[in-house]
């Protein structure tokens, strides 16, 4: 007959059962004690795996698993939402340096980049329909740059912020461009951002009516600049008609994109504004080039 075993110590009054007292360990650094927990899974976290939630603190899983259900933050009508208009700061600050350029470099940065339709005609200086509006007239005259960088100052940051950053520098290169052919067309030189500003106030117009509000003060705005462009002498007209037309049309098609295919029709409708501008320029002659030369 076999004794049965005796019975185990009683546990002293006061004391923890075995494995109680120990330390938690981060799930991520199992070298690391805490005593801090997800909200969400509730596994240790170590400082360096804590991020802050709305309650308490989340570990880098669970964050990352909750950006993924977080829908992003659209502007009006397409692209990420804008906070900082950083395009419109870009080109503020290259108009700036370019003027600089001319500051130090006159005569050279003039002959080499400025609009000059027998250039882009007879020496295919392609680069002059885009460098020129970066460029202004030359010191001692400053008005001409300081109107356009206000005009960039005031309406870049609200249609960037509708539009968003890469379909607002879209539309700013593509008036500017716009601009430059209407003068390779129907001028013979010229500087200046006017054709992308004259692009900026028709969108300006175009996004006001999308959106429903008073456009009235918008027209004013550019009927009063078209009669300045053909009053006051010295101004390039194609230059700003060209940039009205282009950035008109190229907001209305960012504007007026279906909801569904938006982001394609809007590349669509740009690039071949590109194309046609291209085309127009490697297909037909400068009209007033060939009358005075001919």
């Amino acid at each position: 007959m076999t004794a049965p075993p005796p019975n185990p110590p009683p546990t002293p009054p006061n004391m923890p059962p075995p494995g109680a007292d120990a330390v938690p360990t981060c799930y991520r650094h199992p070298d690391r004690e805490t005593y801090v927990r997800c909200q969400r899974c509730e596994r240790p976290i170590c400082p360096d795996c804590m991020r802050e939630a709305a309650v308490g603190h989340q570990c880098v899983e669970c964050v990352r698993e909750g950006n993924r259900d977080v829908r992003r933050t659209r502007a009006v009508f397409g692209g990420a939402a804008v906070v900082t208009p950083r395009v419109t700061w870009a080109l503020l600050a290259a108009n700036v340096l370019a003027y600089g350029a001319e500051v130090l470099a006159r005569d050279e940065i003039l002959r080499n980049f400025q609009m000059w339709s027998p250039g882009v005609y007879f020496y295919d200086e392609w680069w002059r329909l885009i460098t020129s509006a970066f460029l202004h007239a030359p010191p001692p005259s400053f008005w001409h740059i300081l109107f356009n960088m206000w005009a960039l100052f005031v309406i870049g940051p609200e249609l960037e912020r509708r539009l968003g950053s890469v379909r607002f520098g879209a539309l700013y290169l593509l008036s500017a461009l716009g601009g430059s052919v209407a003068v390779y067309l129907f001028g013979i030189a010229a500087v200046g951002a006017s054709g992308a500003i004259y692009g900026l106030f028709g969108a300006l117009f175009v996004v006001a009516r999308r959106l429903g509000y008073d456009a009235c003060g918008v027209l004013w705005l550019i009927g009063i600049n078209v009669v300045i462009t053909f009053i006051v002498p010295g101004i390039s007209w194609q230059g700003h008609l060209g940039g009205l037309v282009v950035g008109t049309l190229v907001a209305a098609a960012f504007a007026y994109a279906p909801a569904r295919n938006r982001t394609a029709v809007q590349v669509g409708s740009a690039t071949a504004v590109l194309l046609v501008l291209i085309m127009i320029v490697a297909a037909l002659p400068p009209y007033a080039t060939l009358a005075v030369t001919g």
